[in-house]
């Protein structure tokens, strides 16, 4: 796995050649049992990388289009499953997350509305890491873009509230990891304003 920004954040890509670009995952390495969110399948190395920090405790599913190996990790690793409340009917999970609420102490929940699925999350970090699952992304280095119509999301309004409450609440993002395309490390709370701005 690759080192992030943080001593204690790892990240695994796969790239997706229909869009051009890399799906990614994250660990989260701490005391109380490590945080894996939208894990893709994990290659031997990987696998035993994760076994070598600790395994994983927890697995978050930002949003049923991003399952992609979790239930292959669960299996090996005996974690917990995390997914949206508002996805109760699509996903079997141990533990379903809803707005405001802890994954564990540090990482608070964000719902997003106006995505693909119904109340997507969103993870911030200690307040200076926002984690994204599907809504925000980046298929451009050095860029930050909302999902629209070629992505199946017709209308952004609900998505631009949504982030623009998130913004109010989160004024120190400095991270945004993506889950699809390519993470920022600095002024992530600028980059995401020019988004709600360019598109509210």
């Amino acid at each position: 796995m690759k080192r992030l920004h943080r001593k204690d954040l790892y990240g695994w890509s796969k790239f997706h050649e229909p869009i051009n670009v890399d799906f990614n995952s994250v660990l989260w390495v701490r005391e109380g049992g490590n945080v894996v969110i939208d894990p893709l399948p994990l290659s031997p190395h990987d696998l035993a990388h994760l076994q070598q920090l600790g395994g994983a405790a927890f697995i978050v599913i930002t949003n049923s289009a991003h399952v992609r190996g979790a239930l292959e990790l669960q299996k090996a690793t005996g974690a917990q499953l995390l997914g949206p409340s508002a996805e109760r009917e699509k996903l079997a999970c141990d533990r379903y997350l809803t707005d405001g609420e802890e994954v564990v102490p540090g990482l608070l929940v964000r719902e997003l509305d106006g995505s693909k699925t119904p109340g997507e999350l969103a993870l911030v970090l200690e307040e200076t890491t926002f984690i994204s699952g599907d809504l925000v992304r980046a298929h451009r280095a050095d860029t930050v873009m909302l999902l629209g119509p070629e992505q199946g999301v017709p209308d952004t309004t609900r998505a631009v509230v949504s982030l623009r409450r998130l913004l109010q609440l989160h004024p120190r993002i400095e991270a945004i990891l993506m889950g699809d395309g390519w993470s920022l490390f600095r002024g992530g709370h600028q980059r995401l304003t020019e988004v709600v701005e360019h598109n509210g």
